[in-house]
């Protein structure tokens, strides 16, 4: 990329992510109620995220083969019990993640 190509590419990230940033504050004022189909999303979105994210970490996995998902379902219930007990969820994904590593480097 020449000098210019990544000034423009930086230039562009910094507008994307602004927009982004302020958009909502723009949209939405203070003094107005948010719309009721938006409030829904912020609801349930983050569910539907986190349960696409697990969909996709379980996809390769091959229970005919292998240590049939062994690793990946003792984790995944680490996960749950750390997010039971601290309802915290940097610590849940945190410590799930360390759990899983640990597992297939000293255990599978």
């Amino acid at each position: 990329m020449t000098l210019t190509q990544q000034i423009i590419t930086i230039a562009l990230c910094i507008l994307g992510t602004m927009t982004t940033r302020f958009l909502p504050f723009i949209v939405f004022r203070e003094n107005k109620e948010t719309p009721a189909f938006i409030q829904y999303i912020g609801k349930f979105l983050p569910s539907a995220v986190f349960g696409m994210l697990v969909i996709y970490c379980l996809r390769n996995v091959n229970v005919m083969q292998g240590n049939h998902g062994i690793p990946e379902l003792l984790a995944i219930i680490v996960t749950c019990g750390l997010h039971i007990w601290k309802r915290q969820m940097l610590v849940s994904i945190a410590g799930g993640t360390i759990f899983y590593m640990l597992l297939l480097h000293f255990i599978f």
